[in-house]
């Protein structure tokens, strides 16, 4: 990984991190091209089998660990290939998306020329083809990145450091911090700035003092200084910027948030008038900053850290010169890398790849590229892909299991015995604002203003940045458009936004596993429908649950039943810290607070993507009664969700997944949620005290 630049909001969930990919499509994938829903029965003569029952462990082994039950002889048939950190279900359709996608790619490419002037085709066309060329790229070396180094040179002290960072950001180029539009969280209906702390290049504040990371710290500081080398940088002195960077980065972590702390809304949001801002950061004009970014500041923005924001002013202040060239030429190169030549490339690889995830091989060069496609012009390239992968008529057949999910959701949220008629009825009527959108945005975005030349991947790629920056940041002052999209429809994901109320559901994760034309009900519920109820859920999680149905972050709970809600989430809490799921290591635990959402979600999902089942199966008693390949709807239902999170990772990846990520590992999540359910146990006839039934005080029940 390298450092991540957090939009403000950080507040946005989805269903697992960002995913790609590697292999090629199978039979069983391709044939899912165009999805549908299962509705409320299959396709009357479909075929069932859709689940490899012999793919199962002996029956004795689903009340222990149903994980394994279900997926062990896959993960042991199926090693991690050499360009990846982990390997499972979501990785395989993804790759599906990723070999879809690599051939549009190539199509217009080999059809730029020819095409349309100013088209999607030809830009998305020139973008990839420059990517490819590389023996242009290696003839430039890093040209490219030899104004901002020289503009960095001629730095001369803390008030030229600001006017760069103006500059910088107005070319879309975030150095420290980042700035972007989001919701306001007290008046959701229009969109403000954010200023986000940002800025680190290890993982999170942990990495920079913590002695169990003072391994990746020793790899962190040769990374930097070997960086700088490739610029001409002699070796001694690489060495003596590479401390000056890595000190620069170690103040700025220490006023920084970690992960489980950004989970908090008042910690992402810091609500300011532009004067109030300038008296936090008296060495940092934000009103230079917003007259170069050509924005109008009406009542203020947010300074979502302030801690962190006076910490960077103070750095501004009393950091050496020399200091501040040192950590901002890094930087540029650190983020230029990916578009420079294979030593640069593979110099970053090393630390991000193999160093921090155990990754042995970079991806092939196409995929790389490909990356960068969907990191400038991803929604672009998402038009080309739901034109050839996802006809309309697929909305209306997923937009059937999204209400009888979110249904049944409603249903269970009336009939909670712990939660008093009136915070029920405001989670009713924020349940009423719920606006679900199905595979792709109801109207693409206008790139006509971007241009993409031939031959420049550089330059394109930085053209790129700026025409979404100013895209992005154009909305401040703007009323909310609920309608846009925040994720690619060719994403192998979904994703809940509390500030629009919004369910999410890409075109590219409503195919098989998840979801089937020809399968039983008790697969699509148990795959697709519990991801339906998993967004739908996190409306509802520890963070949404503080957000209203027009996207304010108010309180709408009473004292009382915020306080049963809490008890029962720290049961979740509790049961994920308890888990130590990479072998040989059992001091590695799974943080139950940073992956509280998440779980809340799968736990509630699952539950309601349940329900939906079994109202389903009264409409058809005959397939309600029946068994498929030896098994009952309610089994295969279960199958199938645990299927969806098969796989393995790498160790280096897993733990740094522990620190980061707010999902606990897939392995957890395929028996986290089943273990605290009755109808789990009464399914698979597990006994009291089996591993797989939580029960009494450890049982947990949300939504």
């Amino acid at each position: 990984m390298s450092k991540q630049y957090l939009k403000p909001l950080a507040l946005a969930v989805s269903l697992a991190l960002s995913l790609t990919a590697c292999g090629k499509h199978d039979s069983d994938q391709n044939s899912a091209a165009t999805p549908a829903s299962a509705g409320t029965t299959a396709m009357a003569g479909a075929p069932k089998t859709v689940f490899d029952v012999s793919e199962l462990g002996s029956m004795d082994q689903a009340c222990t660990d149903f994980n394994q039950f279900v997926n062990a002889k896959w993960v042991d048939a199926n090693p991690i290939p050499s360009d990846r950190t982990r390997w499972g279900a979501f990785d395989q359709l993804a790759e599906a998306s990723l070999s879809t996608q690599h051939d549009i790619v190539e199509n217009a490419a080999k059809n730029a020329a020819g095409a349309q002037a100013g088209s999607i085709k030809q830009k998305i066309g020139y973008l990839y083809s420059a990517g490819m060329d590389e023996a242009a790229i290696e003839k430039a070396g890093f040209d490219p990145i030899k104004p901002k180094l020289d503009a960095i040179a001629g730095l001369k002290n803390g008030q030229d450091v600001a006017e760069y960072l103006n500059k910088s950001f107005s070319n879309g180029d975030m150095q420290v911090f980042s700035f972007g539009a989001s919701a306001d969280f007290q008046h959701a209906e229009t969109q403000i700035g954010y200023a986000f702390q940002s800025g680190l290049g290890l993982p999170t504040k942990d990495y920079y003092t913590d002695p169990k990371h003072a391994d990746k710290r020793a790899a962190y500081l040769d990374y930097i200084a070997k960086t700088l080398q490739l610029t001409g940088v002699s070796a001694a002195d690489a060495k003596k910027q590479a401390d000056q960077v890595l000190a620069f980065e170690t103040k700025l972590a220490d006023a920084s948030f970690a992960p489980v702390e950004l989970r908090t809304p008042e910690h992402q949001y810091h609500f300011v008038s532009v004067k109030e801002a300038d008296k936090i950061t008296p060495h940092f004009s934000w009103e230079k900053f917003f007259d170069a970014q050509g924005v109008k500041i009406d009542k203020g923005f947010s300074l979502s850290q302030p801690k962190f924001f006076a910490e960077f002013d103070k750095l501004l202040a009393k950091a050496p010169i020399g200091q501040w060239q040192a950590y901002l030429r890094f930087h540029v190169i650190d983020d230029a890398s990916p578009l420079l030549t294979k030593a640069f490339q593979d110099n970053k690889f090393d630390f991000y790849g193999k160093t921090l995830s155990g990754q042995p091989e970079q991806k092939p060069r196409w995929k790389r590229v490909l990356g960068a496609v969907n990191n400038s012009m991803g929604m672009a390239l998402g038009e080309l892909y739901v034109d050839k992968m996802f006809k309309p008529e697929a909305k209306e057949r997923a937009q059937v299991l999204v209400d009888n999910v979110r249904n049944a959701l409603k249903a269970r949220i009336e009939n909670l015995d712990w939660m008093s008629p009136e915070t029920k009825a405001k989670a009713i009527a924020k349940w009423n604002t719920f606006l679900p959108k199905i595979g792709y945005p109801e109207k693409w975005r206008d790139w006509s203003g971007l241009d993409i030349k031939s031959g420049d991947y550089y330059g394109n790629v930085m053209a790129a940045a700026k025409y979404n920056y100013e895209y992005d940041i154009n909305k401040i002052g703007k009323p909310t458009d609920r309608k846009e999209w925040g994720m690619t429809p060719q994403t192998v994901n979904a994703y809940y936004n509390p500030t629009d109320n919004t369910i999410n559901f890409p075109a590219a994760i409503l195919q098989p596993p998840f979801f089937y034309a020809n399968g039983d009900d008790a697969i699509n519920y148990g795959g697709i429908g519990a991801v339906i109820g998993h967004e739908a859920s996190h409306g509802f999680d520890d963070e949404g649950s503080q957000f209203d149905g027009q996207g304010n972050n108010v309180n709408w709970w009473t004292k009382e039943d915020r306080a049963k809600f809490d008890a029962r989430a720290d049961k979740l809490i509790a049961q994920f810290n308890a888990y130590t799921p990479i072998k040989d290591k059992p001091d590695a635990h799974v943080n139950g607070k940073l992956t509280l959402g998440e779980n809340i979600g799968d736990l509630g999902g699952l539950n309601a993507a349940y329900d939906a089942l079994q109202a389903a199966l009264k409409q058809n008693p005959d397939e309600a009664g029946g068994k498929i390949d030896g098994y009952t709807q309610d089994q295969r239902f279960f199958l199938n969700w645990a299927r969806v999170w098969r796989g393995s990772i790498r160790e280096k990846e897993a733990l740094l997944r522990l620190n980061t990520d707010p999902h606990a590992p897939a392995s957890l999540r395929a028996i986290g949620a089943p273990s605290n359910m009755e109808a789990f146990a009464t399914a698979f006839q597990c006994k009291p005290g089996a591993p797989m039934v939580r029960s009494g005080d450890k049982q947990v029940k949300i939504w």
